[in-house]
């Protein structure tokens, strides 16, 4: 354990729950590491009495962005229109030989649904890195509608997934953006993710969550947060 991270853990009280701001001023009062660290939040959620498996999944657009370039690739015929909204690669039976080729220099790929009976054939490629295009992630959209798309991910709109334990991992900015700017992004999270809930499941969906940096050790949210 660190000098740095030990101070940090002294700092802070592991038994007790603290609301958001005050959560947010505790993180950013601690020792930093030499680079900008990422805010992350993690939330505990009722599992589906009804199917365990069950994933709650959803995308959310961060009003303050999430502090990462995101690099976008577009499988679509109009490869220029995607590269003049911002991609940094576009095309489809030129792109999708690359990728097969084993080129996966990017974070998010998007496509038209007119493209996709084409990419189909990169899912074990895609797949297994959570790099497929997929409708469910707002990845697969219309011609009309791939410019938006290509300019949203790279804003800041993120996909949000939950693991087999029903927990659920996101990234919520930079510890640079300050309190309001993360005050801001975790209250669209969280309300991105009530609005997922499974109708299977009643009563308190969110359990519980703590707040962390790249860095840091964990801080404990207060539960009325979730109400």
């Amino acid at each position: 354990m660190s000098k740095r991270y030990r101070s940090a853990c002294e700092k802070v009280d592991s038994d007790k729950a603290f609301e958001l701001k005050e959560a947010l001023g505790l993180l950013l009062s601690l020792p930093s590491a030499k680079f900008d660290e990422t805010v992350e939040l993690t939330l505990q959620l009722t599992p589906d009495p009804k199917d365990a498996n069950t994933v709650t999944r959803g995308v959310v657009q961060l009003p303050n962005g999430n502090g990462k370039t995101v690099r976008v690739i577009a499988f679509t015929e109009n490869a220029a229109d995607a590269k003049e909204a911002g991609a940094k690669e576009a095309g489809l039976a030129d792109l999708i030989e690359k990728v097969q080729g084993g080129w996966l220099d990017f974070d998010v790929a998007v496509a038209t649904v007119e493209a996709m009976k084409d990419v189909k054939v990169l899912a074990r490629v895609l797949g297994p890195k959570g790099l497929m295009p997929s409708p469910k992630a707002g990845t697969v959209t219309d011609n009309d509608k791939l410019a938006d798309c290509i300019q949203a991910l790279q804003k800041g709109r993120v996909e949000f997934k939950s693991d087999k334990t029903s927990h659920i991992q996101l990234g919520v900015g930079k510890r640079s953006f300050g309190v309001d700017k993360l005050v801001a992004n975790i209250e669209a999270i969280l309300e991105a993710i009530k609005r997922a809930k499974p109708a299977s499941i009643s009563g308190k969906f969110i359990l519980g969550g703590f707040l962390s940096s790249t860095m840091s050790p964990s801080i404990r949210l207060n539960s009325s947060l979730f109400a």
